[in-house]
């Protein structure tokens, strides 16, 4: 066996291990507690699991905890959204838009060892919703027709989840802006999924909502005018941590692949499909990945 062709094997061993190492990578994929936030860990997981990566899934955490997680060097991505990261993470009251909102949160983050990669174009913002039947009867279009029926004397319930109830963007300060308040016997806390039921049902009269969710033309809500332009962009973005991306540089170009992808109506779309017709969430990640040919 001669001295050449030893070295040519050495050699190809040698680029054996490296791409076996490569594909060994374990990235650990964080997301929220609800269908949204469910789908995209489980998309982001099985797309780089294609891509040869191994996945640890951690999903299922409140906001606070997740990104907390995430700077602690215990979640290397997930899918955050711009609004969150400017109030909450960073406590910038200023209106910006949608374009300045990012650029704002990308720089900020970075400082704090976090890249923000290409926004995509769903912007999963809060919303007030009511039963449109209900909304068209009481001549309600936006949140300033609600404050002016409730400060005439109407009694509207309001159901909410508990985070938005306490968050620094959520109904304490809208109610401020708007210049009215619901009083606390006519708030009902639930859990986020919950809401839509409870007011499909009429256990409450005005629910809180996620733009992107696709139970809001299921169950024939309409999303109140925000008029006031109270609340910011919610671009939902991946967020990798720098040291992670540093080491997998070819995050970006599979991450940002995936974003480009995403818009409100795709991703009512796919909330429909497993708030209203059941699929998994498995199921409705794989389907998409496919039928977008990413994987």
């Amino acid at each position: 066996m001669s001295l050449r062709f030893l070295k040519r094997a050495a050699i190809a061993a040698f680029l054996l291990g490296a791409a076996s190492a490569a594909s060994a990578a374990t990235i650990v994929v964080g997301g929220k507690n609800y269908t949204e936030q469910q789908l995209m860990s489980e998309m982001t997981a099985q797309l780089l699991k294609a891509k040869g990566f191994d996945v640890d899934k951690r999903a299922g955490l409140g906001t606070a905890p997740l990104r907390q997680a995430q700077e602690n060097g215990q979640i290397d991505v997930y899918w955050e959204y711009t609004g969150t990261s400017l109030i909450t993470f960073n406590k910038i009251t200023d209106k910006l838009d949608a374009a300045g909102t990012y650029a704002k949160v990308k720089e900020l983050d970075a400082a704090k060892g976090l890249v923000w990669l290409d926004p995509s174009k769903a912007n999963n913002t809060y919303a007030f919703a009511m039963r449109a039947a209900d909304a068209k009867a009481k001549n309600i279009v936006s949140i300033s027709d609600l404050a002016a029926k409730i400060n005439g004397g109407d009694k509207l319930t309001f159901g909410s989840n508990a985070e938005f109830y306490a968050r620094p963007d959520g109904l304490k300060p809208l109610e401020d802006s708007y210049g009215f308040s619901f009083g606390r016997d006519s708030v009902k806390r639930m859990d986020t999924g919950i809401v839509y039921q409870a007011l499909k049902d009429g256990q409450v009269d005005v629910g809180l909502v996620f733009a992107t969710d696709g139970r809001i033309p299921a169950f024939d809500f309409v999303v109140l005018k925000d008029d006031k332009g109270y609340f910011p962009t919610y671009a939902m973005t991946p967020v990798v941590r720098k040291q992670v991306l540093d080491a997998n540089p070819q995050l970006a170009e599979i991450l940002n692949g995936l974003s480009a992808k995403l818009d409100d109506a795709t991703m009512a779309k796919l909330n429909a499909s497993i708030d209203v017709d059941k699929k998994t969430v498995e199921e409705a990640a794989a389907g998409f990945l496919k039928q977008q040919g990413l994987i």
